[in-house]
């Protein structure tokens, strides 16, 4: 495995990985992609290849490349060529919560949007639409704290980490 020369009990790690991947399957994160992450963020690099990842989870190359999709997907982890190989490698970053929830927003104002649409169309005097304003002041009321605490996270950040 491309991990550091740090000698570490496998058996503690396997314990991690498997527990705090169950946690994120109890979240809603699917199983596989639970687990990949999780060996990630346990590796001392943030980084391993697909057949790291295969043969510490006992899962297929298959299996690797579809939890490595859904991981892209929602921005908890990155794809990079090893240099000087065709091989690619997974990389997990310190800020990956960070851009999870960055990437969220983005979302979140296309729901806005299509709420915003729905109460026009439905009629905000609807029960219907009634509730879909709800919902669309239920996004605007925490997307106005997230951004305050993502700022507050970057200076804390910065200082704890001197980065």
């Amino acid at each position: 495995m491309t991990e550091s020369s740090t000698e570490r009990d496998p058996e503690s790690v396997s314990r991690f990985v498997e527990h705090f991947a169950a946690q994120l399957v109890e979240a809603g994160v699917p199983r596989m992609p639970a687990r990949v992450f999780a060996a990630l963020l346990a590796s001392d690099t943030g980084t391993l290849t697909s057949a790291d990842l295969g043969g510490q989870l006992q899962i297929s190359p298959a299996a690797v490349s579809g939890a490595v999709r859904y991981l892209a997907q929602v921005h908890l982890v990155s794809r990079e060529r090893e240099p000087g190989s065709r091989r690619e490698r997974y990389r997990v970053h310190s800020d990956q919560w960070y851009e999870a929830l960055t990437s969220r927003e983005a979302i979140i104002k296309r729901w806005e949007d299509a709420l915003r649409d729905g109460v026009a169309g439905l009629g905000a005097d609807t029960p219907a639409g009634r509730r879909l304003a709800e919902t669309l002041d239920f996004f605007e009321f925490i997307e106005r704290d997230v951004a305050e605490i993502m700022e507050r996270w970057r200076a804390y950040r910065e200082q704890k980490y001197a980065r």
